[in-house]
């Protein structure tokens, strides 16, 4: 009962924050590591630093909706978790690890966002 609560809680959450409007990305959907890195070294007006604040947006909500993705099959998994040859890590614990590295993910790229945001308007 504990642990379907502790579901239910993660998929509250979850909805209450998906009401972050979208940025409107003017970056790529997808850069490489290099780009990316090349795009953060060369970057020094406030356009740049918008582009790259909207990149950043753009993956925080990638990775929100893999891991709004990810809660019914937690809630799935959580059904099977009985009997005596239970071994760890269960099918629920590869699920809960995922949603949480997607929230994790999530965090990081809304900080890099607003660190971005940041430099955009000093920029200006």
């Amino acid at each position: 009962m504990n642990l379907r609560l502790s579901v239910a809680c993660m998929a509250i959450a979850l909805v209450a924050g998906s009401a972050v409007v979208r940025a409107e990305s003017a970056a790529p959907a997808k850069l490489s590591n290099g780009e990316l890195k090349q795009m953060e070294r060369t970057a020094h007006t406030a356009d740049q630093y918008q582009a790259l604040a909207s990149y950043f947006r753009s993956r925080q909500q990638d990775f929100r909706q893999q891991a709004r993705e990810e809660v019914p099959e937690m809630a799935r998994r959580s059904l099977f978790m009985a009997g005596p040859a239970l071994k760890y890590p269960t099918a629920f614990d590869s699920s809960r690890n995922r949603y949480e590295y997607f929230m994790y993910e999530t965090h990081q790229m809304s900080r890099k966002a607003a660190y971005y945001e940041s430099l955009a308007a000093n920029a200006k």
